[in-house]
């Protein structure tokens, strides 16, 4: 993190708000990795931290690194992911860049996240230099619009002394609930393993097309996994989970803005010896597919809490 960016990051957590501009204005701070050498940075994370670092920001500022190493030209179109270790939120992160190959059309590189000398995480990802080609693309579902719906925050003020940190904790992303949220199927147990999310940058991000990439991908570790929660009417702080990703993987179809409305439709089609599979698509408010996930996340359940 550069200097700039960690008196931002400071100036954040003297102003203890949860939403909004400030809160966005930390995350990019974040996103600013401090370049120690040719192809390794260095990345810290909030102060308000829970016990382990969030999965999105370790992937979000992975991608970082490996996007300041490829010519601007060239942009991100695939990304693959492990989580190998719980990241400690109290000593900054390491990132260590392979520039595995530099073509003709496409650019690889490979991230490894570092503390305390062992990997926490690994990522792959792909660039390439845009081109002409094939066009389609699967059409948004009829859902209602975010202006219509209440934010993550309102949505959780009846629950928030059983939610605890997950309801108080300072959100750069605004959330709108398209289904019902999970913590209101508690009990219940669903056919369908759906969860709908609008949600966008909350407050405006500078015009760099690699960190609104990286907001999504930070992003998109938000939600997905309650797709597999609510199938089975269980959620984190009422029952007794033990969760964690496992991996993600992100393919980027179609430029976007971060800080504009993305319908996150995310699904499970399977869960099975305490993992479970779940896949998110991204689409822009107009309708557009802008980007596909998939990630398989490790769910322990042991049952009710209260």
């Amino acid at each position: 993190m550069t200097e700039a960016a960690r008196q931002a990051a400071a100036d954040l957590a003297k102003l203890g708000v949860l939403r909004g501009q400030p809160v966005l204005d930390g995350l990019v701070a974040l996103l600013d990795l401090e370049r120690i050498e040719e192809n390794i940075f260095r990345g810290v994370s909030p102060s308000d931290s829970p016990v382990r670092v969030f999965g999105g920001q370790v992937a979000g500022q992975a991608l970082v690194a490996a996007g300041r190493t490829v010519p601007p030209e060239r942009k991100v179109h695939s990304l693959h992911a492990y989580f190998i270790r719980a990241g400690d939120p109290s000593i900054p992160i390491v990132y260590e860049v392979d520039r595995i190959r530099d073509g003709r059309s496409f650019t690889t590189r490979r991230v490894i996240a570092v503390q305390r000398g062992k990997a926490i995480f690994a990522l792959s990802a792909s660039f390439h230099q845009l081109e002409p080609g094939a066009e389609h693309a699967e059409t948004m579902p009829d859902v209602p619009p975010p202006d219509a719906l209440p934010s993550r925050m309102e949505s959780m003020k009846a629950y928030a002394e059983k939610l605890g940190p997950i309801a108080t904790m300072p959100r750069p992303i605004d959330v709108r609930y398209v289904t019902d949220p999970p913590w209101e199927l508690r009990g219940q147990h669903n056919n369908q393993a759906r969860n709908q999310v609008w949600m966008r940058a909350d407050g405006t991000l500078p015009d760099d097309e690699l960190l609104h990439v990286c907001v999504l991908t930070y992003a998109s570790d938000m939600t997905l996994l309650d797709s597999i929660l609510v199938r089975h009417g269980v959620y984190w702080g009422f029952d007794r989970i033990l969760g964690a990703s496992l991996d993600h993987a992100l393919w980027f179809h179609r430029p976007f803005r971060a800080d504009e409305w993305v319908l996150y439709d995310c699904a499970s089609p399977t869960a099975s010896g305490a993992r479970g599979l779940a896949t998110g698509r991204f689409f822009a408010q107009d309708g557009t597919l802008i980007a596909t996930v998939v990630q398989e996340g490790l769910l322990r359940i042991a049952g009710d809490d209260s």
